[in-house]
């Protein structure tokens, strides 16, 4: 009897205690509903009439209903009588096409910076790694012209140049090159600290089989560091589709090269008037971010917590 007590007493001792509890649930619940609220009205008001939303707040559509699909029309078709002509769709794919070259690019040679700096041995290596983390903290609005100077007139010393111009001000690469470099620091220290946990026996086997670095980063690195970067291009994705400001600096304001959010903020009228515009068009920007993160889901929590324990 006192050896069945004794087990039993040991069992509860062991026993692993909840991660949670219903003050905690409570508490996550609230948040979650208050965090949604904005979007549900988000969606509420693109279904509006114009008058409707100059004239009441978009919970009153709940007690005097009165929807209608023509805001959608307006901005698929021809957009805002005040902006332009142009629908949603050709801003739509200049949006990709500045995100996803700036996604590859910052991620690609992040994840080989980082495979470099985890595996490859050289003098100063740990300095290098220090100051791309130090770079983190530079603020992106304070390079923004001395970097459009740079892409227009090249860099000159004592007179003579050194860096020709680049002539790209006003395309979609001057907008893309500026965000693959912002965003290289942070991609490179999260991917460091899941490459530099990777089995040494496995990349010294590799050596030994007669393998070179790319050999090493291809075929070893690339297939394991998949959960990471798919976390990691997640959040360069979204920062990069939802960004104005790099848009508006180095796009020039122009409707060929112009991202969907350059879009958005001329919807909105001068004065902010047309939310009629402006409310369909940004949940139909929401789809596309969706897309992409319920797409690579499966590997954003395993990509979160990459790195986080040593093995």
């Amino acid at each position: 009897m006192a050896t069945k007590t004794l087990k039993r007493n040991v069992g509860v001792a062991h026993s692993p205690r909840p991660f949670t509890s219903p003050i905690a649930s409570a508490i996550v619940t609230v948040v979650a509903v208050l965090w949604t609220i904005p979007t549900f009205g988000l969606v509420v008001t693109s279904f509006r009439k114009k008058e409707d939303i100059s004239s009441s707040g978009w919970w009153s559509a709940f007690t005097n209903p009165h929807f209608t699909l023509d805001n959608f029309r307006a901005v698929l078709s021809t957009g805002s009588g005040e902006v332009g002509t142009q629908g949603m769709l050709p801003f739509a794919i200049n949006s990709l096409a500045i995100t996803i070259p700036a996604v590859v690019l910052s991620v690609g040679f992040g994840l080989m910076a980082a495979y470099a700096l985890a595996w490859i041995p050289f003098r100063g290596s740990d300095h290098v790694f220090y100051g791309l983390f130090a770079l983190q903290g530079v603020p992106l609005q304070l390079s923004l012209l001395p970097l459009l100077t740079f892409f227009a007139t090249g860099v000159k010393l004592f007179g003579h140049t050194i860096i020709p111009p680049l002539h790209i001000v006003g395309t979609i690469a001057s907008v893309w090159l500026p965000h693959a470099m912002f965003g290289m620091p942070l991609v490179i220290y999260l991917l460091h600290n899941f490459v530099s946990t990777l089995p040494k026996e496995l990349m010294e086997a590799a050596r030994v089989d007669g393998a070179n670095h790319f050999e090493v980063f291809r075929r070893i690195v690339l297939p394991l560091s998949l959960p990471a970067v798919a976390s990691i291009a997640i959040f360069q994705f979204l920062w990069i589709w939802n960004d104005l400001l790099v848009a508006l600096v180095f796009a020039g304001g122009t409707d060929d090269v112009a991202p969907l959010t350059l879009h958005l903020a001329n919807l909105g009228g001068s004065l902010g008037s047309h939310w009629e515009n402006v409310a369909p068009a940004a949940l139909i920007s929401i789809i596309i971010p969706l897309i992409v993160f319920f797409s690579l889901q499966r590997y954003f929590v395993r990509g979160l917590l990459a790195g986080s324990v040593k093995s």
